[in-house]
């Protein structure tokens, strides 16, 4: 079991699966959004003792997630940190301008330029805007995890998405 943040981070790891030829199903592998890092010890202790669960989170999280990990008592070493967020994560693997080009394949440059002109975002670098332009507009984060995925090199797989991956299990 793989317990992260939010459905965004199932869509990830699950485009992830896919593109490792995993069937997570038949692996036993479930992945579980918890509705954010408060929720994770209370999720985690609803748990039999010996379920394998490993977690994904923001860095920002990474201390629910270590108190819940602990207190639930499964370590605090079960779960792996996202630099910044999974969308930090995914626009350094795969670079401004491919991410750029991912957005205007799917008809949302318009909507990113706009944002870039806002006062707020103008100067700022555009990995900075695109991470606000993911995380803004509606279901945009959950969208974009799956197709920033999916345009990955597979040798450039953020560590934390792959090693959440590799260290699940039933």
């Amino acid at each position: 079991m793989i317990l992260v943040e939010g459905i965004s981070d199932k869509c990830a790891l699950e485009a992830l699966a896919e593109r490792r030829e995993r069937d997570l199903e038949a692996e036993g592998i479930t992945i579980v959004p918890v509705g954010g890092a408060h929720a994770v010890g209370r999720f985690l202790r609803t748990l039999e003792p010996d379920v394998h669960v490993t977690g994904l989170c923001d860095a920002g999280e990474a201390e629910d997630f270590r108190r819940g990990f602990e207190l639930a008592g499964r370590g605090s070493t079960r779960f792996f940190v996202c630099d910044a967020d999974l969308e930090d994560e995914l626009i350094r693997a795969l670079g401004v301008a491919a991410v750029e080009e991912v957005v205007e394949a799917h008809g949302d440059l318009r909507a990113f330029r706009t944002l870039q002109k806002q006062a707020a975002w103008q100067g700022r670098p555009t990995h900075e805007q695109l991470r606000r332009f993911m995380g803004s507009g509606g279901r945009r984060k959950i969208r974009y995890a799956r197709l920033l995925v999916d345009a990955l090199d597979v040798s450039q797989v953020p560590r934390p998405l792959e090693a959440a991956l590799a260290n699940a299990g039933p």
